[in-house]
C-alpha cells in the first residue's frame, strides 16, 4: 500500500515539474497585416477614410501592436497621416 502511494506522489510531482512558465503557447495565432494582403487599400495621404481608422480620437497615430499593421506599412501610414495633417485634410 505504501509503495503505491509513494509512486502516485512521485508521478504527481513529476507532472508539475514538467509545467513551466516559459513553455511556448500552442494556440498563438499569427496576425496578418490588413494593409499587406491582396486587395488591400493603398496607403496614401489623400485616402482620408483609411487614415482616420488609424488615428485615435485625440489625433494620435495608433501603434502597430494595436492595429496589427506591419512595420513597413506602419511607416508609410505615419508618413501619410503627417502629410494629411500638414495639408489640413485630417
Amino acid at each position: 500500500m505504501k509503495n503505491k502511494k509513494s509512486n502516485l506522489k512521485k508521478n504527481k510531482s513529476s507532472n508539475f515539474s514538467k509545467l513551466s512558465i516559459f513553455q511556448p503557447n500552442k494556440y498563438k495565432f499569427k496576425k496578418v497585416c490588413p494593409l499587406s494582403s491582396k486587395g488591400a487599400p493603398i496607403v496614401d495621404y489623400k485616402n482620408i477614410k483609411l487614415l482616420k481608422r488609424y488615428v485615435s480620437e485625440n489625433g494620435k497615430i495608433l501603434p502597430s501592436r494595436i492595429t496589427n499593421v506591419s512595420q513597413k506599412k506602419q511607416r508609410e501610414l505615419s508618413l501619410s497621416i503627417k502629410r494629411a495633417r500638414n495639408l489640413a485634410l485630417i
